[in-house]
């Protein structure tokens, strides 16, 4: 009789323990992670708001460069979206079979533009081929994401050769992890200038803009974003969202162009 209480008492608890794990599973299948270039985050956080608020779905997100964002996935970082700041990222995860093909997104595009510390005394200048930007900065120093592989930073570095005036500007360059790194120097006075989004000179309010880089000096901004090969079903849902007119309206108030067609 003491057996059988005994194993009535066990069946209970593996019982309790079950449905305790439900929910967690349940809203593990209700997530959706997404891993997105650093610039996005304060329209996308928006964004993300707004999703869970009209879906019940859960959203995660991470931000950092583009190339460490599909380098984490390559090496089995569990996310469902990959949101890049080029194409060349996002050309990657295709060619390494990280992201669906046929989920790809041309979502929104950009500016690129050179600032100053707001209180700066540096004056607005027409960025032009021979522009004399290593003269701007003076003694101090110029930030932007690395040119190797951070998006702004190889889009700088293209902008600054079709000018003319790489050469002048390299040894004054200092290269940074993401956009929002070399936002956050300018912003504190570390670096006399930035070369950065229009969006983020636009989320920062202790840089100002002095000029805007030539649309034809460099590839046009845009930023895809695509399934990746392990997604949930779910996630579908949040692309598709990504692409309603209620996320337009939330990326074209922080100052993106927003390509994407909406859906039907």
């Amino acid at each position: 009789m003491r057996d059988r209480v005994g194993s009535i008492a066990c069946g209970a608890i593996v019982a309790l323990a079950i449905l305790a794990a439900r929910p967690a599973a349940i809203a593990q299948q209700t997530t959706v992670t997404a891993f997105a270039a650093a610039s996005l985050k304060n329209a996308l956080d928006d964004v993300d708001q707004t999703f869970t608020q009209n879906s019940g779905m859960r959203v995660v997100a991470s931000y950092a460069a583009s190339s460490a964002m599909i380098k984490q996935i390559e090496n089995g970082a569990p996310a469902d979206v990959f949101a890049s700041a080029d194409l060349d990222w996002m050309d990657y995860g295709a060619q390494h079979k990280l992201i669906r093909e046929d989920t790809r997104v041309n979502l929104l595009g950009n500016e690129l533009v050179l600032i100053a510390p707001k209180d700066s005394n540096v004056a607005r200048a027409e960025i032009g081929p021979g522009f004399d930007l290593a003269g701007l900065a003076g003694n101090g120093r110029i930030v932007t994401g690395d040119v190797r592989a951070v998006p702004v930073g190889k889009y700088a570095k293209v902008a600054l050769e079709k000018l003319g005036i790489w050469g002048a500007v390299s040894p004054k360059v200092a290269m940074t992890e993401n956009v929002r790194a070399a936002l956050t120097l300018v912003a504190r006075g570390e670096a006399a200038l930035g070369i950065v989004y229009a969006t983020d000179a636009k989320a920062e309010p202790n840089v100002k803009v002095i000029g805007v880089f030539p649309a034809d000096s460099h590839p046009p901004i845009v930023y895809p974003v695509a399934l990746t090969m392990t997604a949930k079903p779910v996630a579908s849902q949040y692309l598709t969202f990504l692409r309603s007119p209620a996320a337009q309206a939330l990326f074209e108030k922080y100052g993106f162009m927003f390509l994407a067609k909406t859906p039907s």
